[in-house]
């Protein structure tokens, strides 16, 4: 959505909060943890949101914050998806008649 094109509906309006000058103000849930030992490691976000259907995406604001985020988080797994829990297996279907 960086390149102000909404990924979900198409839409080209696109906002951004990249260069709010006071990121930490009254918005101080505009951020994630880094490090809960340290009391001030969060990372900032900027958030783009599609005010056509709603979407939002977040980046966070600060790149040196990247590392130390892959530093301290697990990876995600890249195992491919299974079915969701509890639908598998399907349930079985009648014969026709």
């Amino acid at each position: 959505m960086k390149n102000g094109f909404c990924p979900k509906c198409g839409s080209t309006d696109v906002r951004s909060g990249e260069f709010l000058a006071e990121k930490g103000g009254g918005y101080t849930g505009n951020r994630i943890p880094v490090n809960i030992a340290l009391l001030n490691a969060a990372a900032w976000l900027d958030n783009y949101v599609c005010v056509r259907c709603g979407y939002v995406e977040s980046y966070i604001a600060d790149p040196k914050r990247l590392h130390e985020i892959a530093e301290r988080w697990p990876a995600v797994s890249t195992a491919p998806p299974g079915p969701p829990e509890g639908v598998w297996p399907p349930p079985p279907t009648e014969p026709m008649a």
